[in-house]
């Protein structure tokens, strides 16, 4: 695990020498890597937005963090031909150009007032602001790290349910993000498409393919079963969190985030607040759905079930 030591270490001492005291640079670098995103400061990394190059160096960090760990030990092996043949690595990074992209064009067209917030002051102007802090949160999202630049929920309505969509996304499976993982997705996709094919050739063999390999059929179905299990939990855990007296924006979000490790959430609970407000009980209930949402479900939910302890 050497390579991980010195991804830690190079992102601790680049972020000591950007600005940042050691003990916030030790800590930013340990929670950036372990998609932990605990903050020294009640402000997240908003704390430091009068100093752009902090935020971009925990982008590049927090982009590695969500990609599998096996590909960075290619990189760091000189096998880059390895990393940019993996198809989960590209549709990761075409997530997070595509939806920074779309990010971005909103909040530079859209909120005027709110960008204006961000930004004490515009650093580096309004078109760069409105950049780094689209990327910085899509990543965040995306990779569960859970660090802030701004409140994504003044960004306009559509971006509020935008990035309460992105928490289901998670990062690569290998890494240390939360979320359903891109595999998943990835797979579910081509799945999906090759269902129309299937439908139009009923006697065709059509297997579904990741990385030019043919998927067994247990393994899709087990998918399916973890994708439809991930739903499910959610649809609970928000039903849990709404009998606390909780609203309907505050409780889907919660529930998203939760299960997913994200860390900020929606209304009463979002990038600006923390869980402190909750109830005891809806306290136990988030960390519950946590530690499930962490053992990806079937680790943790197998032992509710009747079979398992038939078969002790």
């Amino acid at each position: 695990m050497a390579y991980l030591f010195w991804l830690h270490r190079c992102r601790n001492v680049i972020a000591n020498l950007a600005g940042m005291s050691f003990f916030d640079a030790i800590n930013h670098a340990m929670c950036t890597l372990s998609t932990g995103g605990f903050s020294t400061k009640n402000a997240s990394v908003a704390y430091w937005n009068d100093q752009p190059i902090i935020q971009y160096i925990i982008i590049v960090f927090m982009y590695l963090a969500g990609i599998n760990f096996v590909l960075s030990y290619f990189a760091f092996k000189g096998k880059v031909q390895k990393i940019f043949g993996d198809e989960e690595f590209k549709l990761y990074t075409k997530f997070v150009i595509i939806f920074t992209i779309i990010a971005a064009l909103i909040i530079y067209f859209r909120t005027d007032a709110a960008l204006s917030t961000i930004d004490h002051p515009m650093v580096w102007g309004k078109a760069e602001s409105a950049f780094r802090h689209s990327l910085f949160q899509v990543l965040s999202v995306i990779t569960t790290t859970g660090f802030v630049s701004a409140d994504y929920t003044l960004w306009t309505p559509f971006l509020v349910v935008f990035f309460f969509g992105l928490m289901f996304l998670g990062g690569s499976a290998g890494s240390t993000s939360g979320g359903v993982k891109v595999v998943r997705h990835l797979i579910l996709i081509k799945n999906g498409f090759l269902e129309f094919k299937r439908t139009l050739h009923p006697n065709a063999i059509l297997p579904v393919r990741y990385n030019n390999r043919a998927i067994s059929g247990d393994i899709v179905f087990n998918i399916l079963g973890f994708f439809i299990l991930y739903m499910l939990s959610f649809i609970i855990g928000a039903l849990v969190f709404s009998m606390f007296d909780i609203d309907f924006e505050a409780s889907i979000g919660l529930a998203a985030s939760s299960l997913g490790n994200v860390g900020p959430a929606l209304g009463d609970f979002g990038p600006v607040n923390n869980y402190a407000a909750l109830p005891q009980l809806a306290k136990w209930w988030a960390s519950f759905l946590m530690l499930i949402g962490r053992l990806e479900l079937f680790t943790v939910l197998i032992l509710f079930t009747p079979f398992f302890w038939r078969n002790r």
